[in-house]
């Protein structure tokens, strides 16, 4: 499993309108190939700011078949227009300490 992760900064004002549309892209995010979970955490000190975590099966699974397909063109016209900055996605995988 693969956990992507990305600090959003939503342009002032457009919140509301923005989490409106990240629930349209919701149902397009969940249908991808290796797609496992996401959520998305409103910052409760700073106005404007997300936190967005998704599980993958694997890495590719985000960076070519969700990218790289024609369901992230219409992603991308959803929800880009509101970041300011555009966000840094990083991935993650978790370790086993035991």
């Amino acid at each position: 499993m693969v956990l992507e992760a990305a600090v959003l900064y939503v342009k002032p004002g457009m919140e509301k309108e923005y989490e409106g549309a990240f629930r349209q892209a919701s149902a397009i995010i969940s249908s991808m190939n290796g797609y496992l979970s996401h959520e998305l955490q409103r910052c409760m000190e700073v106005k404007g700011k997300y936190l967005l975590l998704v599980e993958w099966e694997k890495l590719e699974d985000h960076t070519v078949g969700f990218r790289e397909s024609p369901e992230y063109q219409e992603w991308k016209r959803l929800l880009h227009h509101f970041y300011e900055p555009f966000p840094v996605v990083e991935h993650f995988e978790k370790l086993d300490l035991t």
